[in-house]
């Protein structure tokens, strides 16, 4: 049965969080605008993309800070009622520390559920939204794309290389069409140059092409032709794919995106696989921070909720600081990325529990 002080709890868990939030939103929107002006105006951005914008702003930056807001939301309350001496009113009154932080827990549960509720679907659509405005205005060709010397597998028999591509033009260079059938090269295609017609199709234009096929007892069968016009079974977008394109894809999207790509030997599957666990990750996060921050200023302490903060805010950077290196690691030096999601959270547990063990005393 709830009782009136985890009703409380509660009501100051979830009303200090969601105002810390809505004082945060006018703040980020100001300070963001007023970098981006001068390029809204250079770009000539209809207000219209401009406020879509902004509500994917909201929507991708709530998902990677909403722990941090909770961490310190909790700190300022529990601070605000540990100065008014009502925790020590409260544990006196008979309620055994661990009881007493239930409500907390509750409330961290049901935060943490809703965001990965969210990450399937909803939040995966404002980040895909604010990634490709970004990408239009900001860095119109290709810039988060692989563009050189890439290699794909299509399927089971056909590979691709390119040394380069250039996205503006729909044009690759050193083009090779490669097909192995057990474990054997029975064709293989050259072309010096190879142009999309046009960005819906998949019709190319293959320019100085050296087609050789492959017969039985090691003869070749070879051809040669200036221009050649052929379809492919794949675009530019899916030889090169934006860095950002899994934080776009729901749950579902991401899991089918990964398996393809490994299929075709893609340099950023630590990238996707990373995006794939912080799914769930970063929303459990919020359940440790929680415990820290309740466990940091449950204590009435000299410095009171200034000193608090102070502390809230050091440890919250820390998380920050671990979260970043260990992604950085995954993406640049291949550390495995179900590690680097989930190694923050072991160390702040860690530290988590050592924090309950002592403010219990």
């Amino acid at each position: 049965m709830i009782k009136k002080i985890d009703k409380y709890i509660l009501k100051q868990y979830f009303g200090t969080f969601i105002g810390l939030f809505l004082l945060f939103i006018p703040i980020s929107i100001l300070v963001d605008l007023g970098e981006r002006l001068e390029k809204f105006v250079e770009n000539k951005v209809p207000f219209s993309e401009i406020l879509v914008y902004y509500k994917a702003f909201i929507l991708t930056f709530f998902n990677v800070l909403f722990p941090i807001f909770l961490f310190l939301s909790i700190i300022w309350f529990t601070s605000r009622m540990a100065q008014n001496t009502e925790i020590i009113a409260i544990l006196n009154g008979g309620m055994p520390f661990g009881r007493f932080v239930l409500p907390y827990l509750f409330g961290a549960v049901l935060i943490a559920g809703s965001v990965i509720y969210l990450n399937t679907n909803i939040i995966p659509k404002a980040r895909m939204t604010y990634n490709e405005f970004w990408s239009t205005y900001f860095n119109k060709w290709g810039n988060y794309r692989e563009k050189n010397d890439v290699y794909r597998q299509l399927d089971s028999t056909d590979y691709v290389y390119v040394s380069s591509i250039n996205h503006k033009n729909n044009m690759a260079y050193d083009f090779i069409l490669e097909r192995i059938e057990n474990g054997k090269l029975t064709y293989r295609l050259y072309a010096q140059r190879i142009r999309r017609n046009n960005d819906s199709s998949q019709m190319y234009q293959l320019s100085n092409v050296l087609i050789r096929k492959f017969l039985p007892g090691g003869k070749q069968q070879v051809e040669k032709r200036m221009v050649f016009d052929t379809i492919m079974p794949f675009t530019f977008d899916d030889l090169t794919p934006m860095n950002y394109v899994a934080e776009g894809l729901s749950n579902k999207e991401l899991k089918v995106f990964i398996e393809k790509e490994k299929l075709r030997g893609s340099q950023n599957i630590g990238r996707y696989l990373l995006e794939k666990y912080k799914r769930v990750s970063l929303p459990v996060s919020a359940l440790i921070l929680t415990f820290i921050a309740v466990a940091v200023a449950s204590r009435k302490r000299r410095g009171g909720i200034g000193l608090n903060l102070a502390i809230g805010v050091v440890i919250a950077f820390g998380y920050i600081f671990f979260e970043k290196i260990f992604g950085i690691l995954t993406v640049k030096s291949g550390f495995s990325p179900f590690l680097a999601a989930w190694i923050p959270n072991v160390i702040f547990l860690l530290l988590a529990l050592y924090l309950l063990k002592n403010a219990q005393r």
